[in-house]
Formats: structure tokens, C-alpha cells, sequence
């Protein structure tokens, strides 16, 4: 099932996506949820309902007063548009051992050893459309390419083994960087704060586990949870930056669950990240031409720049780059020491 949240009369109205339409759950069925909070908050409740539906639907039958809305005539949200919190893990080996590599440090053993997440901002997650961004952003201006999580049921001290329940679906992210931002700030050991917490966009929308069946493949040797065979891309302005693979995760989204749920209660509605995939962000692609050759023009994203994710069976994620109306910077505050 996919589902999508999009924008009607000044509200997030959830939707079944089947055939290039989306169609009203409320409309659907009259026990269904009309937004993806309360949707998330019911799930044991009202994911056989939608399911029946969305069977339904691909069978071209019409339940209950529902019709069919073109998707691309409306205004898609972030298919979460109001997460009860957002973390970012780590995933993918490939990824920070590049990055490690281009700084000309050693790969870290301790990421062989558990997995691990921040916290970013989830008043900050939006969807498909326009990014704004502040003048100190585009001081080397990132995309990361990512997947993402929403956990669909209350739980804590939840064993990896048992945290693929927990995942209501799977989505697209895009981890936007504002990497002088980020560097400077991590000097003193925090953040990523200022660096991360003007965008986050996930979508296009939420696809449920059961769709992506057909995709699982082994978990790395060692780890313990559902893997998927996803490619993932990224294009900016047409031209393809960066591939990899969902099946290329290290540490699964169960393992970063099972982390995540140590001591604390997760929540229906959290949304947790992949990290990003090896060659998926400009930070990591910059670094590794400039270890190749000492010449090499670094890219990074500018205004006007059209940003696209692909994930296999996840849809593709479009975002515009912005920027604000404003000379107002806070790297010009830095005291002079």
C-alpha cells in the first residue's frame, strides 16, 4: 500500500495512492483516519481496513464515496507531515569509510560496533517542492541520499529481532547539509545542530512493508532484520550524482530500532533515517575527486538547483533550492577571539 499525505482546503488529508490517483481514506471507509497522525496513532486498529481498500482499489472496484484525484494535481506534503520526533542513524559502511578516508583518518572501529542516530529537528520535515534556505546555508549547500522509517506502534526495550513490526513503512529522505555550519559547530563536540535543522524533506510517500516484499534479501553477516534490494539515485539538475543500494545497509533499520527503543518509549509517527548511502552526498563526492586529483572543481547546491531521489518502489522525490530574501548571516556573529 501506498500512502500519501497531501495539502486540501489548508489541511493534510491522507490518501490511498493507486494508478496515478489518490483516493480519500475517510472517503473510502468511514472508520478511517482523514490524516497520517491518527492513522499511525490507530494502526492495529485500521491497517486491515486500508488494506481491504487498497485491494479494492487495484481490483477497480470504487468503496464507499471515494474517487480518484490525479497526484500530480495537488500538493504533496511529507507523507508524515507532523512526526512525533525525527532521528538520523548511520548505516551505511560504505559511506563513512569514504568520508573517513578523504579527511585522511582512519576508518572508526566503534561503527562495526553498534549502530547509532542524532536527533534532528521534526518541525523542520517537509515534502516534495521548494527548499528556502538562509544565506549561511548555501556555504557548501548538501543534499544527503537516504531512506526512512515510521515506526506505527508504541513500544520500548524493543529486541532487533521484533523491530521490523514496529516499522509502518518505508520512505525516501533527503538530509539537507549545511556543511560550514555543520563542521563548525561539531568543533566542540556537538551537533549537528544549526548545520542540520532547516530541512529535512521525506516522501514521496509511505510505502508499507508488504509492497517491498518481493525486494528483501539477507541481512549483512553478523546483523539481524529485514534488508532490501533498493537501488537508490540521486540527480541534481538532470545530471545522476550519486547511486547505491538500500541492500548495502550495514546496521538495519531493526538494529537502529532496537537502539533507538533502549530505556525510552517510541512512539507512532517517529521517523528515523538510514544515514546516508555511500556516494550520496557532495560532502563525500567532493572529497574522494579531491584525493584523486588535487585540481578537482568541488560542486555544491545553488539556488534554482532541482534536486531528484529515486528509490526503487519508494517513487521519486523533488525539491527546488531556494533562496531567502535576506543578507542576514549567523557566521557574521562570531566574536573575534
Amino acid at each position: 500500500m501506498k500512502l500519501v499525505s497531501y495539502l486540501r482546503e489548508e489541511t493534510d488529508q491522507l490518501a490511498i495512492l493507486v494508478d496515478g490517483l489518490l483516493y480519500n481514506t475517510q472517503e473510502l471507509h468511514p472508520d478511517l483516519p482523514n490524516n497520517m497522525g491518527m492513522f499511525l496513532m490507530m494502526w492495529e486498529d485500521v491497517i486491515d481496513i486500508a488494506r481491504q481498500a487498497d485491494a479494492s482499489l487495484k481490483a477497480g472496484k470504487h468503496p464507499g464515496t471515494a474517487h480518484g484525484i490525479a497526484v500530480d494535481s495537488v500538493q504533496l506534503l511529507s507523507p508524515v507531515p507532523f512526526p512525533t520526533s525525527c532521528r538520523d542513524g548511520y548505516a551505511f559502511r560504505q559511506h563513512v569509510a569514504a568520508a573517513r578516508r578523504n579527511r585522511k583518518v582512519e576508518m572508526i572501529p566503534e561503527f562495526d560496533q553498534y549502530p547509532i542516530f542524532y536527533f534532528t529537528n521534526h518541525n523542520a520535515i517537509q515534502g516534495p517542492g521548494d527548499i528556502h534556505c538562509m544565506p549561511d546555508h548555501f556555504d557548501k549547500l548538501d543534499f544527503e541520499l537516504e531512506a526512512a522509517i515510521v515506526i506505527c506502534k508504541a513500544g520500548r526495550n524493543i529486541t532487533a529481532a521484533e523491530a521490523d513490526d514496529y516499522i509502518g513503512g518505508f520512505m525516501i529522505m533527503n538530509d539537507m547539509s549545511a556543511r560550514t555550519l555543520q563542521m563548525e559547530e561539531m568543533k566542540l563536540n556537538l551537533g549537528p545542530a544549526k548545520g542540520k535543522d532547516f530541512s529535512t524533506v521525506i516522501g514521496p510517500m509511505l510505502v508499507t512493508p508488504d509492497e517491498l516484499e518481493p525486494f528483501l534479501i539477507p541481512a549483512k553477516p553478523g546483523h539481524t532484520g529485514n534488508n532490501y534490494n533498493l537501488k537508490m539515485t540521486c540527480k541534481v539538475n538532470g545530471v545522476q550524482v550519486s547511486e547505491g543500494n538500500m541492500g548495502d545497509m550495514d546496521w538495519t533499520f531493526a538494529e537502529i530500532v532496537e537502539r533507538c527503543a533502549y530505556g525510552v518509549n517510541i512512539m507512532p509517527g517517529d521517523v528515523i533515517g538510514s544515514g546516508t548511502v555511500g556516494t550520496g552526498c557532495f560532502l563525500e563526492l567532493n572529497g574522494t575527486g579531491k584525493l584523486n586529483d588535487p585540481n578537482y572543481t568541488e560542486q555544491w547546491l545553488q539556488p534554482g538547483d532541482v534536486v531528484e531521489m529515486n528509490i526503487d518502489g519508494l517513487g521519486t522525490l523533488t525539491n527546488t533550492i531556494v533562496k531567502e530574501d535576506t543578507d542576514f548571516s549567523i557566521l557574521a556573529l562570531k566574536k573575534n577571539v
